[in-house]
């Protein structure tokens, strides 16, 4: 779905830091320094939300050495290191950092890192850009994670059929052979996915065609790269099913799923779907967003939260789709569409709401999503792993809104400069 967009222009400078970082390497290097310890810091006393499913570890500590996480237990069973950095957080919830799969972010170096720190803000340690990624510039800023912003993964170019006056990143296509030229060159770029888009929106257009979509599958296939599809109708999830798609960027849009839909799932168990609800068209208190965003911004916000029924009937479709799916045993992965920094906590409570339990979309938002990706380092708190996590002020797996009661957020290791992009206090660019 596309949820409202916010556009920020409040880089946050980080020049100067890493001048000093790297003058202090090699200073160090040129006097013949080993270089320094990993810092090693105890986190105390929370509830842990591993992000497997399992149970939360009530009055957990947890060991951070450098960016991975290198002990984690019950306070009682852990073993802190001697003069490790201790930092209580009692009476606070940690969960993973959350990953959404499917964004459509900035294409300037700029406007990108304002995205990826503006995410990291909300939480999210890791977001794909779903196929309207050109140029040379996505693909560097995956390669250079940046400190205290969101990684970054991108899908390249996506493949659909000529659309005339809509955007024009996408390989237009009309014929096998130009489906795997397509492929070829995405391959080439080491794409983290092949984005395809089977949808006529509502007539306007051709869509691919199941010749077409099982050559660029194929394809993908032969050259190790796997398929996502943004997709409205359940006869092309069908048809996309039979042909060996690998994950859907968005749910059934047009129907109820039917059960031959749920048998092509099932057959189908390494599929993940990311549903991405659209609105729900009810009423919603966006006072959280408050201290994030203009006061204007969040009041034209709030005056569109309004109750309409039409969307109501459209949330209603998918949601039943949803939780047909979840009781079918099929993975859920977290994504979001568009450009809009705080929408992961949105979706979850949408997830919820069509029938979810807080602990299935946490999973679905943090594990699934970082196997959706291939994130063997990420998507859980556990040993061997990224350190990245949210320290929250309540307990979400009571409210699944309290996500967003945000108290820290850490991304390999370090803690995020929160305070730099709240209202009234983000620095001017330098």
């Amino acid at each position: 779905m596309h949820r409202a967009q916010a556009p920020f222009h409040h880089p946050v400078p980080i020049t100067g830091l890493l001048g000093l970082l790297v003058i202090a390497a090699l200073s160090a290097r040129a006097l013949g320094q080993a270089p320094a310890a990993a810092v090693v810091t105890a986190f105390e006393g929370a509830r842990l939300i591993v992000g497997d499913g399992r149970a939360p570890i009530e009055n957990a500590t947890f060991i951070v050495s450098g960016t991975r996480v290198t002990q984690v237990g019950r306070t009682a069973d852990v073993r802190v290191p001697a003069g490790a950095v201790r930092v209580s957080l009692a009476g606070k919830t940690v969960m993973p950092a959350i990953i959404d799969t499917h964004t459509h972010l900035s294409q300037t170096r700029e406007a990108l890192t304002e995205d990826l720190r503006r995410r990291a803000y909300y939480g999210v340690g890791a977001a794909l850009s779903m196929g309207q990624d050109r140029g040379d510039v996505p693909f560097q800023m995956r390669a250079q994670p940046l400190p205290g912003a969101a990684r970054f993964f991108t899908a390249g170019r996506g493949i659909t059929m000529p659309e005339p006056g809509r955007t024009e990143a996408p390989y237009w296509i009309t014929t096998e052979a130009e489906a795997r030229k397509a492929v070829e060159e995405l391959a080439a770029l080491k794409v983290d996915f092949v984005k395809i888009w089977v949808d006529d929106r509502n007539g306007m257009y051709m869509k691919l065609t199941p010749a077409l979509y099982g050559a660029i599958i194929d394809e993908a296939h032969r050259r190790g790269l796997r398929v996502t599809a943004h997709i409205f109708t359940l006869d092309d999830a069908k048809g996309l099913l039979r042909a060996g798609l690998d994950a859907f960027a968005h749910g059934v849009r047009d129907r109820d799923i039917d059960d031959e839909g749920l048998a092509l799932f099932r057959a189908r168990p390494n599929v993940i779907v990311v549903p991405n609800l659209p609105d729900r068209g009810v009423v919603t208190d966006l006072s959280w967003l408050r201290d994030s965003i203009p006061a204007g911004q969040l009041r034209t916000l709030q005056e569109a939260a309004t109750d309409r029924p039409q969307v109501q009937a459209t949330f209603g479709i998918q949601a039943r789709n949803l939780a047909k799916l979840t009781a079918a045993g099929v993975r859920i992965a977290l994504g979001t569409d568009g450009n809009t920094p705080w929408a992961p906590h949105v979706e979850m409570a949408d997830m919820v709401a069509a029938g979810m339990t807080p602990m299935q979309v946490i999973v679905a938002a943090t594990r699934n999503s970082a196997e959706l990706l291939r994130l063997a380092d990420a998507g859980t708190v556990d040993v061997g792993k990224s350190a990245d996590f949210i320290v929250l002020d309540a307990n979400p797996l009571d409210d699944i809104t309290n996500t967003r009661r945000i108290a820290s957020v850490y991304l390999r290791g370090a803690a995020v400069d929160r305070a730099a992009f709240r209202v009234g206090q983000a620095q001017a660019p330098q």
